[in-house]
């Protein structure tokens, strides 16, 4: 074979292969400005939490296991599928409604979002993930008060430590965003001085700006480099501008969030609700 045919042949093999993985990564939300995020490629959990479920089909544990998987790769759309194949067979299961609310949250489907954790939360109050995600749902769309309540509802029953911090973290900004300075710095008081430094995530260094331990500059350190973890970070340090009142430079910072390709994350939606809003 030639040499020019060889590189042909290898090229055209090259491009097959970069259309079949553009396939597997499913389209997953488009924003307002056209941008498209898709999911990513299955690293092998996929795989094996399908190979389980098979074995068990009927096996909400099972069905759970790999609508997890699938959201690890940031295949949210498929994961709802999953779920409501489990509420199928269960449909009393608050679990999967707090499962399927936080994904249609993730593609922006707000509104059956909110229909899940509502249903899940008539079924059983005492499940966390829900209580967090009505939370997270209803400062998105700029219901600061009754946000602040979901958060506080969900607080007393987090599960670790990474989970208090956010729940401090959003109530926080909930009730600010609210009007309610004087309940922010309360449950600022309330907070054990242990939750920032036992979670260290991104919500313990935003708590630590709003305790006035570091300024914004010190917020980002050299581990956050993720999309998400810049998402989050930005959102948190452009709504500490914004209760300041300096309108610009919140606004470049909520810009950085939704430029970061993180788009799964939380502070990444709430930045794109507050550009709209500056509109």
């Amino acid at each position: 074979m030639q040499p020019r045919s060889v590189r042909t042949m290898w090229l055209t093999l090259a491009m097959a292969l970069s259309a079949v993985s553009v396939r597997a990564q499913s389209v997953q939300y488009t924003s307002a400005a056209g941008i498209v995020f898709r999911s990513q490629a299955d690293t092998g959990a996929i795989a094996r939490a399908e190979q389980a479920l098979a074995a068990e089909p009927n096996n909400i544990e099972r069905i759970i296991a790999l609508g997890i998987a699938q959201s690890g790769v940031r295949q949210f759309r498929e994961a709802i599928q999953t779920f409501t194949r489990g509420l199928r067979i269960d449909p009393k299961n608050a679990v999967l409604y707090r499962w399927r609310g936080h994904r249609f949250l993730s593609v922006r489907d707000y509104d059956r979002a909110l229909a899940d954790l509502n249903q899940g939360a008539s079924i059983d109050s005492s499940v966390y993930g829900i209580w967090y995600h009505l939370g997270i749902l209803r400062y998105i769309r700029g219901e600061y008060a009754a946000a602040a309540e979901a958060f506080k509802r969900g607080l007393p029953i987090a599960p670790n430590a990474g989970e208090r911090a956010g729940s401090y973290d959003w109530q926080w900004m909930a009730l600010m965003r609210a009007g309610k300075e004087d309940a922010a710095r309360a449950l600022l008081r309330s907070m054990p001085d242990s939750v920032p430094i036992a979670a260290a995530n991104a919500y313990s260094q935003r708590l630590r700006l709003y305790q006035g331990r570091i300024g914004p500059g010190d917020v980002f350190t050299p581990a956050d480099t993720g999309d998400v973890a810049v998402a989050t970070l930005s959102y948190g340090i452009g709504n500490w501008y914004l209760l300041r009142k300096e309108t610009k430079r919140a606004k470049e910072w909520f810009e950085r969030s939704v430029q970061s390709g993180g788009w799964p994350a939380f502070g990444f939606m709430a930045s794109e609700a507050e550009l709209k809003r500056m509109k």
